[in-house]
């Protein structure tokens, strides 16, 4: 439910711009829940919902939505395979989905803690421990690469499970 409530956040803190939101979505299960959502809550004018691996979708985005997108987003939200945040960014920058003044988010980085190494998260139970321990070593490569990349400039930061901001490098 969270990821529904914040497609509804993203709506209500576009007002005044009008802003076109887009969702990608994989799980029948979400998009059934977040089809019915965005009808009771009235958002279809700006939220639209394209369902399937985030993968397979990316690639249709400048074409998915209305002629006013022009294939560029000021914010691109990345929630999603946290051992696809790599690639996903990758097309991002590669086709220029950014606009000149966007900001890519990119949500969980700091894999409950397991991006630094396995003993830096107690807490983390056994039953999902493997889960996010590979998720972290994931994003402590993808974060690594990241920084490297000339065209951008990164900032990791330490909100609730960690946060990559992304823009264009100043040229």
């Amino acid at each position: 439910m969270y990821l529904i409530a914040g497609r509804l956040w993203w709506y209500e803190g576009t007002k005044a711009t009008q802003a076109e939101i887009i969702t990608l979505e994989l799980s029948p299960k979400m998009i059934a829940t977040s089809r019915k959502a965005f009808q009771d809550y009235g958002v279809e004018n700006r939220v639209k919902l394209i369902e399937g691996p985030a993968d397979e979708t990316r690639a249709t985005l400048p074409t998915s939505s209305s002629a006013s997108l022009n294939g560029e987003f000021d914010l691109i939200f990345v929630d999603a395979n946290k051992d696809g945040y790599e690639g996903y960014v990758k097309t991002i920058l590669d086709q220029k989905l950014l606009s000149p003044s966007g900001i890519i988010l990119c949500d969980n980085v700091f894999a409950r803690g397991l991006t630094i190494g396995a003993d830096c998260a107690p807490w983390v139970n056994d039953h999902v421990r493997p889960y996010w321990l590979a998720c972290g070593q994931d994003l402590d490569g993808f974060n690594t690469r990241l920084v490297q990349d000339e065209r951008v400039d990164v900032v990791i930061l330490p909100i609730f499970d960690g946060i990559s901001q992304i823009r264009w490098r100043d040229s």
